[in-house]
């Protein structure tokens, strides 16, 4: 740090990568404790980036499909060291908590079964159920403040809870018509984060160089998607493989909104569709995820584990051992899920500027989030039925445990690692009294 306590130098290389290494151990609790953690560590301790860089860059992540706190270290990533410091920033994020997830659903997967494996994951499902319903409450009382975006959080779910239509018309739906309003000046939803907008217009973009630099890119990003993804498939058979690299490459361009709005979706799809693994499972690796540092559509790779898993116990995964189908199922749901990550920040860099000050940018994204809040609410309606209506009578004592989680992530902002961690107690203690 400087002594005026202006920007201080860039840091070298290696000095970034080991922050990016360490914000990759300790980046627990969802994109808002993330990014506040950035916010710390890049801004306010060691002063990488000014603020107003930082917002504009969180702006811009905002507007994107996908993690936007591990696309925003990417961004910060690029600004410092180029395209070596983006891989490094990105892939940091990731790496850490997505070992970990590897290894707590290989445990559900193998061990699920076991008596005190399996009280675990019940008593975790109140837990789940509080942490989505703080979702809506936190996302809502920070988005739902029109008339329009309330009729576009309740749109949301009519459509995909009662109606049935799949999650991308949703947002392809909200973000037309939000993109429209913002054309005409409507006041959807406020904006998100920090005053970039209100700063300075930037310089005009230099559009050619721009679509030149996209182009080129969309070439690279397309050949890592297909090369991978043709080798396992001319080298394991096609199932579960193509379902699961088709799926979630579909799924990734279309979270928006968090890892809570695309949760319904992906579930929906995988239990229901392609029998990939049970809504017990899913709801356990939602709770998993919630345990691990990174982003928490590492969710995804959960599901594809399953999806590995369990197509090679029914001798659907080209004679692949469960653990080895299992292993590759994972590893490429992870790499279509944080690919176009990348993509979208190596190309978008160059107008982030400009971007924060196009109203249907914004009007997109205000009526994309409000949207969100009702299909997050569909996502809170199957856990709940799972964690407090078993069998279809009410489970009162895990109705008493949501509402105590409940209280605590709303009232006294407890650690999610703390209502887990009770969570799996409470499981081991009805197991142990019988109750």
């Amino acid at each position: 740090m400087t002594a005026e306590g202006g920007p201080a130098p860039a840091p070298s290389f290696r000095e970034a990568a080991g922050l990016w290494l360490k914000v990759g151990l300790i980046s627990f609790g969802g994109p808002a404790a993330q990014i506040a953690i950035l916010q710390e560590e890049v801004v306010e301790r060691r002063r990488w980036i000014d603020q107003r860089t930082f917002l504009t860059a969180l702006n811009f992540c905002m507007l994107l499909p996908g993690p936007e706190a591990q696309q925003l270290a990417t961004f910060i990533g690029l600004k410092l060291h180029g395209l070596k410091g983006a891989l490094t920033a990105g892939i940091l994020f990731v790496v850490p908590g997505a070992l970990v997830l590897f290894g707590l659903a290989w445990l559900a997967a193998a061990h699920g079964s076991w008596p005190p494996i399996a009280a675990i994951f019940k008593g975790l499902l109140p837990v789940v159920a509080a942490l989505v319903a703080h979702a809506v409450w936190r996302i809502g009382g920070r988005t739902l403040k029109s008339p329009i975006a309330w009729a576009l959080a309740l749109g949301a779910f009519v459509a995909l809870q009662i109606l049935h239509i799949g999650f991308p018309w949703i947002v392809l739906a909200a973000g037309l018509v939000g993109g429209v309003g913002g054309h005409f000046g409507w006041k959807i939803a406020p904006a998100g984060h920090g005053s970039a907008a209100e700063a300075a217009p930037p310089p005009p973009v230099r559009w050619k160089a721009a679509g030149l630099r996209a182009l080129l890119l969309l070439v690279v990003f397309g050949l890592l998607w297909a090369a991978p993804f043709g080798l396992i498939l001319l080298t394991a058979g096609d199932h579960p493989f193509k379902d699961v690299g088709l799926f979630f490459t579909k799924a990734a361009f279309v979270t928006f909104g968090g890892a809570y709005a695309v949760l319904p979706y992906v579930a929906q799809t995988s239990v229901e569709h392609y029998g990939w693994l049970s809504t017990p499972q899913m709801a356990q690796g939602l709770a998993l995820a919630e345990t691990t540092p990174g982003p928490l559509i590492l969710v995804t790779q959960f599901v594809g584990f399953f999806a590995g898993w369990n197509s090679a116990l029914a001798g659907n995964a080209g004679g692949l051992s469960p653990l080895a189908a299992a292993s590759l199922a994972a590893a490429l749901t992870t790499w279509m899920t944080f690919l176009p990550c990348f993509f979208f920040i190596l190309a978008g860099a160059p107008i982030v500027d400009r971007l924060q000050h196009e109203p249907r940018a914004a009007g997109a994204l205000s009526a994309i989030t409000a949207a969100v809040v009702g299909v997050i609410a569909t996502l809170g309606i199957v856990i709940g039925r799972l964690a407090f209506l078993p069998g279809g009578s009410a489970d009162l004592a895990a109705i008493l445990v949501g509402l105590l989680a409940f209280a605590a992530l709303v009232r006294w902002k407890v650690n999610t690692l703390w209502l887990i961690a009770a969570g799996a107690a409470f499981g081991l203690a009805r197991l142990a009294l019988r109750f």
